[in-house]
């Protein structure tokens, strides 16, 4: 994997989470707020839980912030605050992400599991896809409860190719 593949997929985190967050604010309170059955229950939930696991693994990689030790802790209770959060944590990522070499990416690290706690130690690059990829998991989450919520045209697409021609990323562009 290349630095350059890595910089796309922070980009398209940081797209992906603005446009979710812009139809949760659509949301009533009570819509926010309800258990549709989802792995962290609700929009709220699952949003929170995103940026707890985003938290958790910037820790790892970069050794700075604060990091969780539940995952389904509730950093915020409101969706303003969480947002502004969810917006600095996006930042904070593309910044890391923007600085590493390829060096850095053929190289190890090694952290502590939160869930059955043990030490593990591997490269950089695959961990950094599990990263961008429980990212897309979970929104995807969020975006069926929020189809389920309101209608299929309701929640936006999170499609990486709409994202790679919006931005040009990839080298797609359209006419």
């Amino acid at each position: 994997m290349s630095v350059s593949r890595y910089v796309m997929f922070a980009g398209y985190n940081a797209w992906a989470n603005e446009r979710i967050y812009n139809a949760a604010e659509k949301l009533t309170a009570e819509e926010y707020r309800a258990d549709r059955g989802a792995f962290f229950k609700s929009v709220h939930g699952t949003l929170n839980h995103i940026l707890v696991a985003d938290r958790i693994w910037m820790k790892r990689f970069t050794g700075q912030g604060d990091a969780p030790n539940r995952l389904d802790a509730i950093l915020h209770e409101d969706l303003v605050s969480l947002r502004a959060a969810r917006d600095r944590e996006d930042a904070r990522i593309e910044a890391y992400i923007g600085q590493l070499t390829e060096d850095e990416l053929a190289s190890t690290f090694t952290y502590t599991t939160i869930t059955n706690p043990k030490q593990v130690t591997q490269p950089l690059s695959p961990a950094l896809d599990h990263f961008f990829n429980h990212q897309t998991h979970h929104r995807g989450q969020a975006h069926a409860i929020l189809t389920g919520l309101r209608a299929r045209d309701f929640a936006p697409s999170l499609d990486l190719v709409l994202y790679q021609r919006e931005t040009g990323a990839a080298g797609l562009k359209t006419n």
